[in-house]
């Protein structure tokens, strides 16, 4: 080999000065990510709206892991005395009307308002795999850019009704953080919407027209949850027909008992493709605000929330701490194999699980 040759092969295997420093860049980040931050720098970080701080908190609190629930809980607790400063809005739909793409519009319309909007979308969870694809940001890509807003994607878990076992906590975050606007948009349409109606201050459901989606949609729990019922792609040859579906909505809407806010649900049409009635939507959740603030309707749903999340919070950790005890895993792990040899029942084995914890 040439002298030329040999020079320029042991030029190859060198690494440049700008690649090691690439390289220790690199891992300073990671161990930096690594690295437990500390409590009280969470909060005042989160508190003076940095996005990273909010992420890594949520990341905690969403986390399974019992070491970082007691850390979590003291950054709920002090960021809960600077929340409750926005409004909460749920927005549910069944699969394909549209959900992602109106938010995307409506978040994008509120923050040319000047304010700051945050998206819990939640996305569900293989039953099989227990995965979970969290699409959203991708499907959103104009939201996510832009600096007033946040997206956050959560599985959904087992939660009932498809929204994340620590949405509610998320909410206390996201508001300490300083947004105007919580938007929790739900993965489809079920007598389960309950839950995201007991998290919110004002509950949006979207309809589609022309796709047989009417009469399927006038059910009874959730028509009453509704503050808005808005029939989404109402543009083009499909208009007509969402003019017609708006008539059968607003029928529908008389069947049922006046709300205890004095609100009367209304029905209203939008193309969030076309950008078209999104401000109209928004304007009505403005006199929904205005009234029920008025009434004190607000102030009173808000207490109620908090009772709700009580009663949940104490059943999750019961429930946590239940399949956590290593007795009751030795235990239910041999009460399962008794049920597949057929030599005890599903509730035989229940109650000799409780009676033993």
């Amino acid at each position: 080999m040439s002298k030329k040759n040999k020079s320029a092969l042991e030029e190859k295997k060198r690494i440049s000065v700008s690649e090691i420093t690439n390289i220790n860049s690199i891992k300073s980040i990671q161990n930096k990510r690594k690295a437990k931050l500390d409590t009280n720098t969470l909060i005042t970080s989160i508190l003076k709206r940095d996005i990273s701080a909010l992420s890594r908190a949520i990341t905690l609190v969403e986390s399974t892991n019992p070491k970082h629930l007691e850390q979590a809980n003291t950054i709920i607790k002090g960021c809960l005395t600077f929340a409750n400063k926005s409004i909460r809005i749920g927005i549910t739909g069944v699969p394909g009307v549209g959900k992602s793409t109106f938010i995307e519009t409506f978040g994008t319309y509120i923050t040319s308002l000047g304010k700051r909007v945050a998206v819990l979308a939640i996305d569900p969870s293989s039953s099989i795999t227990k995965g979970s694809i969290l699409g959203d940001k991708t499907r959103m890509e104009s939201l996510v850019k832009d600096e007033n807003a946040f997206i956050r994607p959560s599985a959904s878990g087992s939660s009932l009704g498809g929204v994340a076992r620590k949405t509610r906590e998320t909410i206390i975050l996201c508001e300490a953080a300083g947004f105007d606007v919580i938007i929790i948009e739900t993965v489809g349409v079920g007598q389960s919407e309950t839950t995201v109606h007991s998290m919110v201050d004002f509950f949006l459901l979207l309809k589609l027209a022309g796709a047989g989606d009417e009469l399927q949609g006038i059910k009874r729990g959730i028509m009453e949850m509704a503050d808005i019922i808005a029939i989404n792609k109402a543009d083009g040859d499909n208009l007509k027909r969402a003019k017609l579906a708006q008539v059968e909505f607003k029928r529908a809407l008389h069947l049922y008992p006046e709300k205890s806010s004095n609100w009367h649900p209304k029905v209203t049409l939008c193309s969030a493709l076309n950008n078209e009635g999104i401000d109209t939507i928004w304007n009505l959740i403005l006199d929904h605000f205005n009234l029920t603030s008025e009434n004190n309707h607000f102030n009173k749903k808000r207490n109620e929330q908090n009772k709700y999340w009580l009663i949940q919070t104490i059943e999750n950790q019961l429930k946590s701490d239940f399949f956590n005890s290593p007795k009751i895993k030795k235990e239910l792990s041999k009460q399962l194999q008794l049920i597949e040899d057929n030599q005890t029942t599903p509730f035989a084995a229940a109650d000799y699980l409780l009676s033993i914890n």
